[in-house]
């Protein structure tokens, strides 16, 4: 049986040259070895099960000030939609110059938020649905 270790060895050894192959060769095993806290190590095995799954892992760092096409793109919403946002007071920005900015701390909590009310109601959807099914 293949390990989930073995599936994303092969799937990463597809991805690299027989330079990099030659070098991780020449690596003893024994200096692969760390402890590694409990969050990182979390982090590490979601990414490892998307690789495996054929997915993409993106790893980056945001600004602490983002533009609205980019707070947009973080949001999945349009740029429009992000205006309205701003406009209603939903999301806090401020301007530099004659251009809108928002706080990247802002943007995550907002989709945090975003998320938490969208599971609260596919929760409060799947109970429904499980009384209608209870009374059946």
């Amino acid at each position: 049986m293949q390990t989930l270790t073995d599936r994303v060895e092969t799937k990463v050894a597809l991805s690299v040259t027989s330079a990099e192959v030659a070098q991780a060769g020449s690596i003893d095993s024994a200096q692969l070895a760390a402890t590694l806290p409990p969050e990182l190590a979390d982090v590490i095995a979601a990414a490892l099960s998307i690789i495996a799954r054929g997915g993409t892992v993106t790893i980056g760092s945001l600004p602490s000030e983002l533009s609205t096409t980019t707070a947009a793109d973080i949001l999945d919403i349009s740029r429009p939609t992000l205006m309205k946002l701003i406009k209603t007071g939903a999301l806090p920005s401020y301007k530099v110059g004659s251009h809108t900015r928002l706080k990247a701390s802002d943007v995550t909590a907002y989709r945090e938020n975003l998320r938490n009310q969208q599971r609260a109601a596919f929760n409060d959807l799947r109970d429904y649905e499980d009384m209608l099914d209870a009374d059946n």
